[in-house]
């Protein structure tokens, strides 16, 4: 009875030793900081949301000017030349929504260029994780710098160094 249990106590071992996954983690944020083109899409970004921001702000000032010009102006104009006046400026207004959504809406123009500047590097990263994790057995890889809180990391199983490797870049 006692050399039954033995061994089963040892293929329950076995077993639980064979289905042990593996895990690690990577640093997408140390990554990108590590990969030259990250910074210079970062940097052509910045370039065109300020560019972008800087038209927009113009705009206002205008509409804001044609506002203030209204009211100055408002107690001299008849009912007609107000609802013309008004009407231009729900224009300019309506001008200056379609101009903010067309630079910085879901689907926007900062939109559509980050998508073809850093989605690249992006799925890149994502394959290389791919590739290290198929090949080193890990059954799951976290991102440290995402919102997942990880209290303790060992850095023995810090995959990050090897990812910047094996897209080409060395730290």
């Amino acid at each position: 009875m006692k050399r039954i249990f033995v061994f089963l106590l040892a293929v329950l071992a076995t077993a639980t030793v064979s289905f042990a996954q593996k895990y690690a983690y990577v640093d997408t944020e140390y990554i990108l900081e590590n990969i030259p083109a990250y910074q210079a899409a970062q940097e052509q970004l910045n370039t065109l949301s300020t560019q972008y921001q800087r038209e927009l702000e113009n705009v206002q000032a205008e509409l804001e000017q044609m506002y203030n010009d209204f009211r100055a102006e408002s107690i001299l104009l008849s009912d007609e030349m107000k609802r013309k006046r008004e009407d231009v400026i729900v224009s300019k207004e309506k001008e200056f929504r379609a101009l903010q959504q067309k630079y910085f809406g879901p689907e926007g123009e900062l939109y559509q260029k980050r998508q073809g500047l850093v989605k690249p590097i992006q799925d890149d990263i994502y394959n290389s994780i791919k590739d290290i994790a198929a090949s080193g057995n890990y059954a799951v890889v976290f991102d440290k710098a995402g919102s997942l809180s990880m209290l303790y990391t060992d850095p023995r199983y810090d995959l990050s160094d090897q990812v910047l490797e094996k897209m080409g870049y060395n730290n």
